[in-house]
């Protein structure tokens, strides 16, 4: 079979995975094997693969994979989200591109068009995560709003209701203007943003002509202020207590209040009090009974009570009334400022706090043990700095809004009667009943909430739901496979849903969802920039996979991903990617070459072949080593290093080189068949990186009794020690030798003798051959001291002496030694301060941190061998 010159992904990425699928090797059934478990992040059905899913999903695939191979019954679950808020948006954009006011539709008739739409978009992004090759088990495909997960939902409400941790208030929330519906914190996003700080002064209910001014960011809200505030210890105004002032334009009379709340250094030291509009205005109101005055429509416009502007969008009065303001004479000023502004994480809108009736489930007995979960360890945070994080956040823990004012998702299953009574039930049938119990001569005239859940009411339920969890909490399945084993998810919503999902674990399973917590860092561009459409910094992963193929995308997000720390992506990874698939293939073509040169007899049967492939099995022992230390630590990105290097270095650069059988010459069917068998251990490694390359070329090899992705991993083993020091001695030797000669410019057919004065005749004997053929040495001598005339050089501790067949200068060779010598140790004085500097040690990021220290070693190891081989001289 002719192979292609370079590697062509296009043409078996496809290939292999529906084979794969084909054969079921994604597909899990409990047996006699411990399970490995993951439950995919539900994309949202109004997703597409972006660079994020490429790095959070080719984590939990690598982690799959690898696990299958060391014999776990692995299983990992799909599925999608239903995203009430984004989707929503998203089918209210059709509609209105078809003309249809989603206001004139009933309910029905709204979520028959939502459905139309989720069928027909809603799983691109699953069927997209098959080009990256990820290894789900789509047979157990989940979504959100599948008759069995909605179920479900309603009865935890139900049951939570039951239990005394849901209830119906009014407090003030999180308003999205633009979507129409309720936020929770964790759902606003603060931006820094420049504003204007104006200046207004309000008139004192006196017979003077006296002001108090105060500074508003938002002067929009004026018409609804009740109160100005000031410190109670602020001697500029302590005598307006008991007085009154007037809101400007509209003349309404509100009382001057004293509350430490206040800081007397931030503008004028009085502050406008809005309770309706902010959430520390609204616990000012309470303290002192202030009125409360909503002058916002749920879009954004000025309400009747506001006066002046009904109907207006908030931010052109926010210009208006400055204007008006000047005209009226209560204009003092403006200032620029900046300040951090709330934004909807889902639509851009800026948010409204605003007061609302809602439904809300009190966290405060279910946070407890899920925060001993985390912090004793019995749940593992990778890396662990997000303990912190978590910990605050899980002991400040808030009240959760669960309400969303949609029509798309779970509708809250409660029923109000004419006199607004509340009946909780999982049916309308059964809230009838109870309503019947309790005024059994009543109309059963009953009318359920307009309200959905909030999307990630749902979502806490997916460890235990996709196992069917609600039809069976005991069921074969659940117990098998829960608790599940790595959760992969970004730590930006580890309190939308890692938290919550472990405090529903311990509600319902009474035992923790998950075992290990890997938290993905965030793709940003090689500036440090986070990726964003509206940036234009984001790639177009398919076409990335279409390109490159998807083992290289797969390559360059991980080759470039510390654990647990942003990622600063470069499209230059593609091409190291795609030149390291170019070296594997030719080392594919390499070895097939060899193929027809093998007898039993051949010449690489010599010592050669005996070192070469102990030394490259022991590599390969010892790289197993550090790669299974890694994994334990998530440690993938480093873990992908060593494989490369391992690969690229010790088998393509140097191995292959060593058993290389010369043009003339035959190679053993030993040394043949140990190359193969080391090759494919190599791509055994690689594969949960690589999977679509590796398997290619595992079967290209040879004949194969089994497929790469079900290969397993051989049990630990330790490596030679001596083995590997003559190795690295052998390399190190050539790697001078070469040097030397392309010092004294010798050409590559030119020959060298050489002579080595060391007590280690083990590898004398062992590589000596080795080191001959690859310095182009027409002779290898034992010597105890240098012959004349020739140059001298320490390795290690091996002193060496080379005879260039040239003339040498001893005072020239020293000279030219002497002055790398000065550089080398002037280059290490700058490498030292700068690791010296304590701020570059804790701003830089790790992998600088980390080039920086192998300068170090490297300068300080070349320092060494200089000053002992000038000691020779």
């Amino acid at each position: 079979m002719e192979l292609s010159k370079n590697y062509v992904p296009q043409a078996t990425e496809q290939k292999w995975y529906d084979y794969w699928n084909t054969k079921g090797y994604f597909h899990s059934v409990p047996d006699e094997r411990p399970a490995y478990t993951i439950v995919m992040p539900p994309p949202n059905v109004t997703g597409v693969l972006h660079m994020g899913h490429a790095l959070n999903n080719t984590v939990q695939d690598i982690l799959l994979r690898r696990a299958r191979m060391q014999g776990y019954n692995t299983c990992w679950v799909p599925g999608t989200d239903h995203a009430s808020i984004a989707t929503e948006a998203k089918v209210v954009n059709m509609l209105r591109e078809m003309g249809i006011d989603k206001n004139k539709l009933s309910r029905e008739e709204f979520l028959k068009y939502a459905w139309e739409w989720k069928e027909k978009y809603g799983g691109i992004i699953l069927q997209q995560l098959k080009k990256l090759g990820c290894s789900l088990d789509w047979e157990r495909t989940h979504f959100t709003m599948d008759e069995g997960y909605y179920k479900a939902v309603i009865n935890v409400f139900v049951d939570l209701y039951r239990k005394g941790n849901i209830y119906r208030g009014v407090k003030m929330i999180n308003w999205d203007p633009q979507a129409l519906t309720a936020l929770s914190d964790e759902e606003v996003i603060h931006k820094e943003t420049n504003s204007k700080l104006t200046y207004v002064r309000y008139r004192i209910d006196s017979d003077t002509e006296e002001y108090i001014t105060i500074a508003t960011v938002r002067p929009e809200t004026i018409l609804g202020d009740t109160a100005v505030c000031v410190h109670p210890d602020d001697e500029r105004y302590a005598h307006l207590k008991g007085k009154y002032c007037f809101v400007p334009l509209i003349n309404r009379r509100i009382p001057i209040i004293f509350d430490d709340y206040i800081d007397k250094e931030f503008g004028t030291g009085a502050l406008k009090v809005t309770p309706a509009h902010d959430i520390n205005d609204y616990n000012l109101g309470q303290k002192h009974n202030l009125e409360v005055i909503d002058t916002l429509n749920a879009n954004g416009t000025l309400s009747e009570a506001a006066q002046l502007y009904i109907g207006e969008d908030r931010f052109a009065v926010r210009k208006k009334i400055v204007e008006d303001l000047k005209t009226s004479g209560n204009f003092v000023k403006q200032e620029d400022y900046t300040n951090q502004v709330g934004v909807s994480e889902r639509t851009n809108a800026v948010i409204e706090p605003r007061l609302s009736m809602q439904w809300w489930c009190n966290m405060d007995r279910m946070a407890q043990p899920a925060l001993e979960a985390v912090m004793n360890d019995d749940i593992r945070f990778y890396p662990s700095k997000f303990k912190n994080l978590y910990r605050h956040w899980m002991s400040n823990i808030k009240d959760w809004c669960i309400s969303r004012q949609l029509w798309w998702g779970q509708r809250i299953p409660a029923w109000y009667d004419k006199q607004g009574n509340i009946y909780v039930a999982p049916t309308e049938a059964e809230a009838k009943a109870a309503y019947k119990a309790a005024f059994p001569d009543g109309a059963d005239e009953l009318r359920q909430e307009e309200d959905v859940f909030d999307t990630w009411f749902s979502a806490w339920l997916w460890p235990m739901e996709v196992f069917d969890w609600d039809k069976d909490h005991n069921n074969k399945e659940l117990a098998y496979y829960y608790p599940t084993s790595t959760l992969v998810t970004a730590p930006d919503i580890i309190f939308f849903w890692v938290a919550r999902m472990i405090m529903s674990g311990y509600e319902y399973q009474g035992k923790l969802p998950f075992e290990q917590v890997y938290f993905t860092g965030l793709i940003r561009d090689k500036q440090g920039r986070k990726m964003s459409k509206q940036l234009g910094n984001s790639p177009d992963l398919l076409q990335l996979i279409e390109d490159y193929g998807a083992d290289i995308v797969r390559f360059s997000v991980l080759i470039s991903s510390p654990a647990g720390n942003d990622i600063l992506y470069d499209e230059s990874f593609l091409e190291q990617g795609r030149n390291f698939s170019n070296k594997i293939w030719n080392a594919l073509k390499l070895v097939k070459m060899w193929e027809e040169k093998t007898t039993q007899e051949g010449l690489s049967n010599s010592q050669d072949g005996a070192f070469a492939t102990s030394w490259m099995h022991n590599r390969i022992l010892e790289a197993r080593t550090q790669i299974d230390h890694m994994f334990r630590d998530f440690k993938l990105s480093e873990a992908l290093k060593t494989i490369y290097s391992l690969i690229w270095d010790d088998f393509c650069s140097w191995y292959l080189e060593w058993v290389k059988p010369a043009q003339d010459q035959a190679m053993s069917r030993e040394v043949y068949e140990k190359t193969l068998s080391l090759f494919e251990d190599l791509l055994q490694l690689l594969h949960p990186y690589m999977p679509f390359l590796t398997e290619e070329v595992f079967h290209l090899l040879r004949e194969q009794q089994e497929d790469l992705i079900n290969r397993q991993l051989p049990a630990a083993s330790a490596a030679d020690d001596q083995v590997l020091r003559q190795g690295a001695l052998l390399q190190q030797l050539i790697s001078a030798i070469r040097d030397t000669r392309n010092k004294n410019q010798l050409k590559p057919k030119e020959t060298v003798s050489v002579a080595i004065d060391t007590a280690n005749t083990g590898f004398y004997t062992a590589a000596g051959h080795i080191l001959q053929r690859q310095v182009n040495a027409d002779s290898l001598e034992m010597a105890t001291e240098a012959p004349a005339g020739w140059i001298a050089l320490v390795v290690q501790t091996e002193k060496v002496y080379l005879d260039c067949k040239i003339e040498v200068d001893p005072e020239a060779q020293r000279g030219k030694m002497q002055e790398e010598l000065e550089y080398l140790k002037g280059f290490l004085l700058s490498v030292d301060k700068k690791l010296s500097n304590e701020r570059f040690v804790q701003n830089a990021k790790p992998e600088i941190i980390e080039n920086e220290r192998k300068k170090q070693s490297d300068a300080v190891a070349k320092i060494k061998t200089l000053e002992e081989s000038l000691s020779l001289l």
